[in-house]
């Protein structure tokens, strides 16, 4: 496993399609804890493949720091309700902003073993499966902040 470099807004991958994975090979397993490394070192919630350079609709998730999701062609098949809050985004370091996003959330995907699978997510686990699948249409959250973005130093400060 290896941490590898996160893309930085302006960086042209963010804002590309990706494409559907067909098949499980050693390669995109190396991704996948890489990813999940990535992740975790960068204190994030969900990383998405283009956020290191990879155009694959590869997703990994973990909220609680113990339950990690691994999100393969995911699909919305539900949304309800709405949350507002602060997001931000590891490919735009420093910076937060107002978004709002479903409070629930129900996704079709297939795990690291291509097998399908149904999540259901409320809370920051649905914002954070809406922000990263967003990642595999090349949005960033920026396209949906309300207002003005804030420095993390500021909103640190607040708190």
């Amino acid at each position: 496993m290896a941490v590898r470099n996160i893309r930085e807004i302006g960086d042209e991958v963010l804002y590309k399609s990706c494409k559907e994975v067909r098949e499980i090979t050693p390669r995109l397993r190396e991704l996948i804890n890489d990813m999940f490394e990535t992740m975790y070192e960068a204190n994030g919630v969900g990383l998405a493949a283009p956020q290191v350079g990879i155009l694959k609709r590869i997703v990994v998730i973990d909220v609680t720091g113990e339950d990690p999701l691994v999100l393969i062609n995911p699909r919305i098949l539900e949304t309800s309700g709405e949350q507002t809050g602060n997001e931000g985004c590891l490919s735009v370091p420093g910076k937060t902003g107002i978004v709002t996003r479903p409070g629930y959330v129900r996704v079709e995907a297939r795990d690291q073993d291509m097998k399908l699978r149904e999540i259901e997510g409320t809370e920051l686990l649905a914002r954070a499966i809406c922000h990263e699948l967003d990642h595999l249409d090349g949005r960033l959250y920026l396209d949906r902040v309300e207002g003005s973005l804030m420095n993390t130093e500021d909103l640190e400060e607040e708190n």
